[in-house]
C-alpha cells in the first residue's frame, strides 16, 4: 500500500485574539508583547466602587490628570512582558555573579585604600533606602494606573528597584561586613546630608496621581540620581581612586537605567504629544520634582567630591534638561 503525503496550506481564521485586534485596530499578526499587554486591561463587570476610594472605579483613569483616549499608546519599546523580563535579568545576574565572584576570589575589596571603602559605603548604604522607595512607588504606578502597557511594566520596575536594593546589599556585605547596613540606616534616618533626599522619598508617597508619581520617581529622581551616583561618583570619582571594585558592584545599575530611560521616555513622550494639557502638566511636574531631586542631591554629591559637587550636578542636570527637551517638554 502506498501512502501518497501532501503538503497543504491551513489559512488560520485569525491572526491574534479578539481583543488584541479590537485594540491594534484589525486582526493583524501580533507579537507576543502586543498580544500580552493590548486590551488586557479590566473594565467592566466590576459592581461596587472600593469603599476606600469610592470616587473612583476600581480601575479609573480618572485617578490621573493625564488625559488619553487609549491608554494603551503607552508602550514600552523594549517590549517587556514577563518571559522578555526575566530572560534579560537573568542574563544580568549571571553577569553580576560573576562580577562578585571575581571581587572576592581576587581579594579586590581588601586591597582597596580605606578611605575609598568608607567613602564608597558612606555613599551607597543609604541609597538601599532610596531604592526601596523606588519599589514602594513603581508599586502604587501599577496599582493606581490605568492601562496594562503602563502599568505591567512599572510592576517589573518595582521589583528592578528591588534587585537594585539587594545588590546594595551585598555591596554592603562585602565591603565592611553587616554592621555597614545598620550604619548605613542610621545615616538615612539623621545624617544632614540625606535629610534633604529622605524627605524627597517620603514626599513622593503620598503622591495620589501615578502619572505625577511616574514622573517624580522615575524622570525626576532616578533620571538624575543614576547619572550622578553611578556614574559621576562611582565610576568617575571612585575608580579613580582604587575602587574599581566598587564600580564592577554597581555595574547593574547604570546599565538597568540607561535601559529602562527608553521605557520612561516614551511613556512621557507619547503622553506630552497627546494634548497640549498633557504636555503642560508633564512639563510642570518634570520642573518641580526636578528641582527638588537636584537640592536633594547637592549634600551628597558635596558629601564626596567636596568643592567640586557643583560642577558635577550642573553637568548632570543639563544632560537631564535635554532629556526632558526630547521627550517634548519645556523644564
Amino acid at each position: 500500500m502506498n501512502i501518497d503525503l501532501q503538503a497543504r496550506e491551513i489559512q488560520p481564521l485569525r491572526h491574534t485574539f479578539s481583543h488584541v485586534a479590537q485594540a491594534q485596530g484589525g486582526d493583524k499578526p501580533a507579537s507576543r508583547y502586543l498580544e500580552a499587554t493590548l486590551g488586557a486591561q479590566a473594565l467592566t463587570n466590576f459592581h461596587y466602587r472600593p469603599t476606600w476610594d469610592p470616587a473612583h472605579t476600581l480601575f479609573d483613569p480618572a485617578r490621573s490628570a493625564i488625559r488619553l483616549a487609549d491608554w494603551n499608546v503607552l508602550r514600552d519599546p523594549r517590549q517587556f512582558y514577563y518571559a522578555t523580563w526575566t530572560m534579560a535579568r537573568a542574563r544580568q545576574q549571571e553577569a553580576m555573579e560573576a562580577n562578585f565572584q571575581f571581587v572576592e576570589q581576587r581579594g579586590l575589596a581588601d586591597r582597596m585604600p580605606e578611605a575609598v571603602k568608607a567613602q564608597a559605603l558612606t555613599l551607597l548604604m543609604p541609597l538601599r533606602h532610596v531604592a526601596w522607595g523606588g519599589n514602594m512607588n513603581n508599586a502604587a504606578i501599577c496599582a493606581y494606573g490605568f492601562g496594562t502597557p503602563f502599568t505591567a511594566p512599572a510592576m517589573f520596575h518595582a521589583m528592578d528597584q528591588l534587585g537594585a536594593a539587594q545588590y546594595l546589599t551585598r555591596v554592603g556585605l562585602t565591603l565592611g561586613g553587616p554592621e555597614s547596613l545598620d550604619e548605613g540606616k542610621a545615616a538615612w534616618m539623621g545624617a544632614p546630608a540625606w535629610q534633604r533626599l529622605r524627605h524627597y522619598v517620603e514626599d513622593s508617597f503620598v503622591e495620589a496621581d501615578p502619572m505625577a508619581l511616574f514622573v517624580a520617581q522615575n524622570l525626576a529622581l532616578d533620571g538624575l540620581l543614576y547619572p550622578l551616583v553611578y556614574g559621576a561618583l562611582v565610576d568617575d570619582h571612585l575608580s579613580l581612586q582604587g575602587g574599581t571594585a566598587v564600580a564592577m558592584l554597581t555595574a547593574f545599575m547604570p546599565e538597568w537605567h540607561e535601559e529602562s530611560a527608553r521605557w520612561v521616555d516614551a511613556v512621557v513622550k507619547t503622553a506630552a504629544a497627546a494634548s497640549e494639557d498633557n504636555r503642560r502638566l508633564l512639563s510642570d511636574w518634570a520642573r518641580q520634582w526636578g528641582e527638588r531631586a537636584k537640592g536633594a542631591l547637592a549634600p551628597v554629591a558635596e558629601m564626596v567630591l567636596g568643592e567640586t559637587a557643583q560642577t558635577v550636578i550642573d553637568e548632570v542636570w543639563e544632560a537631564w534638561q535635554a532629556r526632558c527637551a526630547k521627550a517634548g517638554l519645556a523644564v
